[in-house]
């Protein structure tokens, strides 16, 4: 019985979690009791083995009125965290039934980041979204005089339901009286409390317990109970102390929702309205299309303002001018005014007819563009740039808007974005900023023109995004790793780039030589003092109209390959942050000849096998012999820029027949040939060279010597940074996440440390999975069928050939494709057959993937029609070529693709037949409905005695 002399109530927690040696589970909370945040001072659980299940639990007396936010946290023995619950806090509040003396028991389920996925915008905004509201309701009370009898404790039911389609209601049906026994006329109906969450309370006995449930859905159209075995309860009556259990069972289980989208460069659309390229608004025609053929997705690569060169280099999208400014390219301008003259009208037509080319004259539609735009701007901008929409625009976006339009004018002033070369500007200062740009200034005119060109690029980009949101189609972007060496980030915040480094990748399937991208890496250390503001600010800003977001090379937020300013190519860096090889270490190991190990190791023999009988001419221009035999480069030509620079003086002078581009690649190759790589900041660190045993310079070494290289060679690569990356990503991706409701989605190819997989689960990262690249080792192709849930699978992707370009590049491969994957022994076709696309595609969207999403390409090459353009000039990029011209262009404009109607029923119908959800149009509203693929096993089941 109640004892009324206690004047306080006891609150306990209960949560289930599998922990490791030597961690702990507390928690942490907004009030005093909890810690106030601080989790040093936060509740410490203890734990129990409860049946197969490790359940931690603890408990604090509080006052009357008691309320407070809370989360659960992971932490070592120092109660440092080492890892916690994503999503949002927890709210604990007490019953307004709760007495003196009564207990209230928390029983909670750790949030993982996949729990949180369906409260991000892509599905919160867009795929669950409803023309319909749901209104708080409240739920009926439960009367204190029913904890009257002894072992009595009133169970609140608590669960998330974030889609709900109009006219259904939420039960629990359990194994007691007052939960229906398994009926649903006589079930618990919860009421809508927000957020997505129901809840309803009721009293049970000490006969009830062992309590089985289940929350299930109800409609005229019939009922559907949830997946899984059947929750289960027991509560510890003995104590004749009544109270109150609140189960938070978290999200309500049911088959996971599938997919499928279309990725397609904004460059590379067509339409009959373009200039020449793709534009904002042409994705309205996209979204269409994306619709009648079943899509929820449409991907994208990165929009922002590229243009650093002012020529064709700039079509480069990953090299940005500015994070935050959208790219002059995609502007239509015809719909930048109502009122353009006649002349200026026929100026566009007559452009459109020019630019209308097989493939992106980037230069050319650039020029176009913003000459047509600036003639527009000088008619109407003062109308314009007094008007409140702008001026409601120019307030919101200032802080990176100024210095992008002051950026653009000096580059055009000084005719280079090179900013040493801009005198007293060179250094940003925001004193200097605001005297260029002000409205006295003489330059004002020409700075507004990039404020009026982003305002309408805001326009458009907004339109077409809301067009998305109301046809239930995400809008998917892309967040490059880097920014250009040159942009306005670098001028602006140089202290957050190591500006003397350059981001790369180590060689892998896209090149055995590494990759060179060319940006600064990131100041990780300064850009935490202000919790990584810059990227807080980029992730809001790409929030405004995208609902999901690829994170390019996610495995830079674990680690970067960074090289050395001076380096062209990839193949000599180190990762950072990383723990590098102390002296001390080689000096115990018995490695004491630094310099040899350290230094080009260049032999005559290795000279001659490179140049044959020119090997002396090569060796007197740039090699110094400094013992018989061996030669070390000459001060002048010591690094890869040096060497490019100096061949390209010598070849003018010269004869030889070699190219310039075999030649480099040869003198790099013997500037490459160390085994350890000397830290640039520190002379007693080093990294191993990547694929050191692949090297002369390892081969000549002695057997010893060898062996302790190849052991601290797969110690450095994959063993001794696990935990330093792992805390890394634990540092950096959670601002990301938590910056907008995008939904997050990681580039995770390439060389992929074991941590990455674990932390991206664990922060609810979907992953990357490409049939040709696969994840796992030993196995040629990727097996669509066993891809994990939070993945997206696709067949191919901008950074490598088209899946008929694949097909055509190499025979043997294609022969044992065509054996291993399709089943078949006869002799693969020399051409990517419509079928042959249709057996891939079918593979991919009938996998367990969250998203299976095709470049544009590979859908069109479903009909023979579209397939007379060779195949390999479908491909967007070849990152072997630092240099490459971003322009392919689909030969078929939207409008002609929307009046396809067999080649959209192919493809819906191979969504459809995939069980994955596709939008259905509703003709009343004009919105696009959800709607489950008819061939799969249905979600909604009849609710039988299987379900018990």
């Amino acid at each position: 019985m109640v004892n009324s002399g206690l004047k306080s109530r006891k609150v306990s927690f209960r949560i289930p979690y599998y922990t490791q040696w030597g961690q702990n589970l507390l928690i942490c909370g907004s009030d005093r009791l909890l810690g106030s945040w601080n989790v040093k001072k936060g509740l410490l659980l203890k734990p129990s083995h409860q049946g197969e299940e490790l359940v931690w639990s603890g408990s604090i007396p509080v006052p009357p009125g008691y309320q407070s936010e809370y989360s659960y946290y992971v932490v070592d023995d120092r109660r440092n965290i080492l890892r916690w619950e994503v999503g949002k806090k927890r709210k604990l509040l007490l019953p307004d039934g709760l007495q003196d003396g009564q207990s209230l028991e928390l029983r909670d389920l750790w949030q993982t980041g996949s729990d949180n996925i369906p409260f991000r915008s892509a599905f919160k905004d867009v795929i669950f979204r409803t023309s319909w509201s749901l209104g708080s309701e409240r739920p009926l009370e439960i009367t204190q005089n029913k904890l009257d009898q002894d072992g009595s404790v009133i169970l609140q039911f608590r669960i998330c339901c974030p889609y709900l389609e109009e006219g259904t209601s939420i039960y629990v049906l359990g194994s007691s009286l007052n939960l229906g026994q398994w009926k649903i006329q006589d079930g618990l109906k919860l009421a809508y409390a927000g957020d997505s969450l129901w809840q309803a309370a009721c009293v049970m006995g000490k006969d009830d317990f062992p309590l089985k449930y289940k929350y299930c859905k109800h409609s005229e159209a019939g009922t559907s109970v949830e997946c899984g075995a059947s929750r289960e309860i027991s509560v510890d009556v003995t104590t004749g102390e009544s109270g109150f259990v609140v189960l938070s069972d978290g999200l309500m289980r049911e088959m996971p929702w599938r997919g499928a989208g279309v990725s397609i460069p904004m460059f590379s659309v067509r339409s009959e309205a373009d200039l020449g390229v793709g534009e904002f608004l042409d994705l309205k025609l996209l979204v269409d299309w994306a619709v009648e053929s079943g899509f929820h997705l449409v991907q994208l690569l990165p929009i922002n303002d590229t243009s650093v060169n002012c020529m064709w280099w700039d079509s480069y999208p990953y090299s940005s001018l500015s994070v935050f400014a959208l790219h002059p390219l995609y502007l239509r301008v015809e719909a930048i005014s109502e009122n353009i003259p006649e002349d200026i009208k026929q100026e566009i037509r007559e452009a459109r007819v020019q630019l209308d080319k097989k493939d992106v004259d980037y230069e050319a539609c650039m020029a176009t563009k913003l000459s047509i735009a600036k003639k527009i701007f000088t008619r109407e901008k003062e109308t314009i740039l007094n008007s409140k929409s702008f001026q409601e625009f120019f307030s919101e976006n200032q802080e990176w808007l100024k210095p992008y339009a002051a950026f653009c004018f000096l580059r055009n002033f000084f005719e280079t974005s090179e900013r040493s070369q801009w005198g007293r500007f060179s250094e940003f200062s925001k004193e200097k900023l605001e005297k260029l740009i002000s409205k006295e200034s003489l330059h004002y005119e020409v700075v507004s023109f990039y404020y009026y060109i982003q305002f309408h690029l805001h326009l458009q980009l907004s339109e077409a995004a809301e067009y998305a949101r109301k046809k239930g189609v995400v809008l998917k972007g892309d967040l490059p790793i880097g920014v250009d060496r040159n942009s306005v980030d670098t001028w602006v915040y140089p202290n957050l780039f190591r500006m003397n480094t350059s981001t790369g990748a180590p060689p892998d399937y896209f090149d055995k030589n590494g990759q060179n991208w060319g940006f600064p890496t990131y100041n990780w250390e300064e850009m935490s003092k202000d919790n990584y503001g810059w990227w807080r600010a980029r992730l809001t800003q790409m929030g405004k109209y995208f609902t999901a977001y690829r994170i390019d090379h996610i495995l830079g937020f674990f680690r970067i390959w960074e090289l050395p300013e001076h380096a062209m190519t990839g193949l000599c860096g180190k990762f950072r942050p990383s723990i590098p090889i102390s002296q001390e270490e080689l000096d115990s190991e018995g490695l004491w000849d630094f310099n040899r190990l350290t230094h080009p190791y260049i032999g005559q023999d290795l000279l001659q096998e490179k140049f044959g009988a020119s090997w002396t001419i090569i060796a007197s221009t740039f090699l110094n012999e400094y013992q018989k035999g061996f030669y070390e480069f000459k001060d002048e030509c010591n690094t890869e820029k040096k060497i490019a620079s100096a061949l390209k003086s010598f070849l003018e002078t010269s004869m030889f027949v070699e190219s310039e581009e075999k030649l480099r690649r040869k003198l790099f190759d013997l500037l490459q040939n160390v085994a350890l790589i000397k830290d640039p900041e520190d002379p007693r660190k080093f990294y191993p060279r990547f694929n050191v045993e692949d090297t002369t310079s390892f081969v000549d070494l002695d057997q010893h010597s060898q062996n302790v290289l190849k052991r601290l060679y797969y110690d450095y690569y994959f063993h001794r940074q696990e935990g330093l990356w792992r805390d890394n990503a634990f540092k950096t991706l959670p601002v990301l996440l938590n910056s907008s409701d995008m939904l997050a989605c990681g580039e995770d190819l390439g060389l992929i440390p074991s941590c990455v997989h674990p932390v991206m689960q664990e922060l609810g990262l979907v992953g990357l999975r490409i049939q040709r690249m696969p994840s796992e080792p030993d196995v040629e192709f990727g097996i669509p069928s066993q891809y994990n849930y939070m993945t997206v699978c696709a067949p191919s992707c901008h950074d490598c050939s088209t899946l008929r370009a694949w097909w055509e590049e190499d025979e043997e491969r294609r022969h044992r494709f065509f054996q291993a994957v399709m089943g078949s022994d006869e002799l693969p076709p020399d051409q990517c057959t419509p079928e042959i696309v249709h057996f891939v595609l079918r593979q991919h969207v009938e996998s367990p993937s969250m998203w299976s999403i095709f470049p544009l390409q590979d859908l069109l090459a479903l009909k023979e029609d579209y397939t007379t353009r060779p195949a390999v000039e479908e491909t967007i990029n070849d990152p072997t070529n630092p240099k490459h011209y971003w322009r392919y262009r689909v030969h078929v404009t939207m409008e002609s693709l929307l009046s396809d109607k067999d080649l959209t029923k192919t493809i819906k119908d191979l969504v459809r037949g995939s069980g994955r959800f596709y939008p259905q149009k509703d003709l009343e509203s004009g919105q696009a409905k959800l709607k489950l693929g008819s061939e799969h096993p249905s979600q909604t089941q009849k609710y039988g005695l299987a379900n018990k």
